[in-house]
């Protein structure tokens, strides 16, 4: 069975940086298009990035330049390094994984940027 299990979510300053892990256990990780998502306060949930299983990458637009995707296949592992931190980056983020009819969601972590 496959889940997802996110961690490295806290409180930080604006400006500071952070980075957020997503584990996942099964064995598709290697094949499967992963990505990250946030929701914030009165939010819908929007693709934050994402990383395909050939390592293409993609960015929502609000965060290209600060925020890069990562992938360890051999430690089944997605990361997602956080820096220039804003306000508006407050959200609770989760990991999501894709193969063919599988769609799965980890239960999300919160990043709280602020003074």
């Amino acid at each position: 069975q496959v889940q997802l299990v996110e961690s490295g979510g806290g409180l930080v300053q604006p400006g500071g940086s952070l980075r957020l892990s997503c584990a996942v256990s099964g064995n598709i990780f290697s094949i499967s298009t992963l990505g990250w998502y946030r929701q914030g306060p009165g939010k819908e949930r929007e693709l934050v990035a994402g990383i395909t299983s050939g390592g293409g990458r993609d960015y929502a637009e609000s965060v290209k330049g600060r925020f890069t995707i990562s992938r360890d296949n051999a430690k089944k592992t997605m990361y997602l390094q956080m820096g220039s931190l804003k306000p508006e980056d407050t959200a609770v983020y989760y990991c999501n994984l894709v193969w063919g009819h599988t769609n799965i969601w980890g239960k999300g972590t919160l990043v709280t940027v602020s003074s």
